[in-house]
């Protein structure tokens, strides 16, 4: 053995060489993509909201949790520990998402992610358009689409003055397809693309980025009671069945944190030349439609 290979294992016995093995350790910690950051995420009591707030948090960022649920809000909240908190929000009402921004700004001296994700299905029976209620229809839209615009509107308020910024939306597969779900579902999840691509026109001019994710059914719990009222009398694990197996992508199905990631990935710098964009995390689905031609013998 080398004498000075032989000194440094002595000195490391001695604790003398532990301060450099601290700093090699420090510097081959995986980078956490969202330190520091301040994301505000709606409708994040459960589903693709927490999966996306837990990520979030697990990446580094401070989460204000904004939903109308206030049993299960604050107890997100909890399980996520210090760096969440919870505000309650009503998207539909413009002056809770203002003030859930506000809440943000408060806390934490910014803005720097905000996703609007919260979203509702309307009626789980689709009616013919025939027979559409148009108050559910227009409950629908509040929602999935005004609330939406409520939430860019004001986190462009913060963020353009700060020259920074990435604002995300939950669309669906059911944006760019028909006959995936209810007439009020669908037509609100298409205008969401649009929303996004408008907003991004403007505001690419003050470096605020804005996004969208467009996800294949995910067996969330508002997606297994929805259609367990089409179904009556089927069991909750059969409905997860029906929901996982409408994928195309053999091997993989669409889950909450499929999701969460594709939202992360927006949310980071890693997209920092991405705006305007629909993020279709569907396996495939809406990419092909395959044939099944007749036999002729």
């Amino acid at each position: 053995m080398l004498p000075s290979f032989a000194r440094e294992i002595e000195m490391i016995g001695n604790g003398l060489l532990r301060g450099s093995f601290r700093s090699f350790s420090s510097v081959s910690s995986p980078r956490r993509r969202l330190e520091g950051k301040v994301a505000l995420i709606t409708g994040a009591a459960n589903g693709l909201g927490q999966a996306t707030a837990q990520e979030f948090v697990d990446q580094g960022a401070h989460v204000i949790i904004a939903d109308i649920d206030t049993t299960l809000g604050p107890q997100v909240a909890e399980q996520l520990g210090h760096t969440a908190k919870f505000v309650e929000c009503d998207v539909a009402l413009e002056s809770e998402v203002a003030a859930a921004v506000n809440f943000a700004v408060t806390h934490h001296g910014k803005l720097d992610i905000m996703y609007n994700n919260a979203g509702i299905t309307g009626p789980a029976v689709p009616p013919s358009i025939a027979e559409l209620d148009l108050a559910d229809f227009d409950r629908v839209m509040n929602v999935n689409v005004r609330g939406v615009v409520a939430g860019i509107k004001h986190a462009a308020r913060v963020m353009v003055p700060a020259g920074c910024g990435s604002i995300l939306c939950t669309s669906s597969i059911s944006g760019l397809m028909g006959g995936l779900g209810p007439h009020p579902y669908s037509i609100s999840k298409h205008a969401i693309p649009g929303i996004v691509r408008s907003a991004a026109t403007e505001l690419c001019r003050s470096g605020v980025r804005v996004n969208c994710i467009s996800p294949a059914p995910v067996a969330t719990a508002m997606a297994v009671k929805g259609i367990g009222e089409m179904y009556k009398g089927v069991s909750k694990e059969e409905i997860v069945g029906i929901i996982n197996g409408l994928g195309v992508l053999k091997g993989a199905i669409c889950e909450e944190a499929d999701v969460a990631k594709a939202a992360l990935f927006l949310a980071c710098d890693d997209s920092k030349y991405i705006t305007g964009h629909n993020l279709v995390v569907d396996g495939g689905f809406t990419s092909f439609k395959n044939l099944d031609f007749p036999s002729f013998h």
